[in-house]
Formats: C-alpha cells, structure tokens, sequence
C-alpha cells in the first residue's frame, strides 16, 4: 500500500526532518503530530499520507486502525539552476531543489510477527 508525491517544490534534506519523525508510527499517531507540526512539509506530507490510507481502504480492503507507516522515503527530485545577479558583473548559480516522497503503509499484525521473532531470535542467541 504505496503513495508518493514527484517533484515537491522543497529540498530533500528539509523534508527529511519530517519524514523521519514517522517512521514506524501509526497512522493516527502520525496524523495528529503532523497536525501539530511547525514545518511546511506536513501539509504536503498528511496529504500524501491521507492518499496512501485511501488506497489501502479502497484497494486492499484494510482498516484504517490496523495501519502503520512502515516505509517512508525522501529522494532527490529535479534541481533547476537559476542564477542571480552579484556584484561586478557576475551571476552566481542558484539550486532550485526537489523531493520525490514514498511513504509504504503495512498492516500491524504483520509487523508485530517480525518484531517478535527478531527478539526470540536475540534471546535464543544470548543464552
């Protein structure tokens, strides 16, 4: 259950504070403190996350409760240079970033098995 933004008109590394702030949440966890959030990238980012719930209702027949964000990933999108004008002359170039966004959203149940066999897998090696 899989959504994604291409080309948000912000850095890769200011929607990053964000996103990894979510990881690992669930989904109504992660919508209220992106409620909360003093960054612009929460709005983009509830949406896109509204986005991915709506298609784990609609195409997999999840419930919304039973969801958390498993995956969430920030990539470098387009760069468009722009120059600015400078003193003597000159013209500096200037990096217009973009971000593509993927968030991955995975039923609870599935993640609460994993977890735990990891963990009796530490505790077989220990003793």
């Amino acid at each position: 259950m899989k959504a994604s933004i291409k080309n948000y008109r912000q850095s890769p590394r200011k929607v990053r504070l964000v996103a990894s702030l979510l990881k690992g949440k669930t989904v109504s966890s992660a919508k209220e403190e992106l409620s909360f959030l003093q960054k612009r990238a929460s709005a983009p980012i509830l949406k896109l996350l509204n986005s991915a719930i709506a298609n784990a209702v609609k195409n997999f027949g999840e419930d919304e409760k039973t969801l958390i964000i498993k995956d969430m990933r920030v990539d470098k999108g387009l760069v468009m240079k722009r120059f600015m004008p400078r003193a003597f002359g000159m013209a500096k170039r200037i990096n217009k970033r973009t971000s593509h966004i993927l968030i991955t959203l995975e039923k609870r149940e599935k993640v609460d098995k994993i977890k735990k066999t990891k963990v009796f897998k530490k505790l077989v090696a220990s003793s």
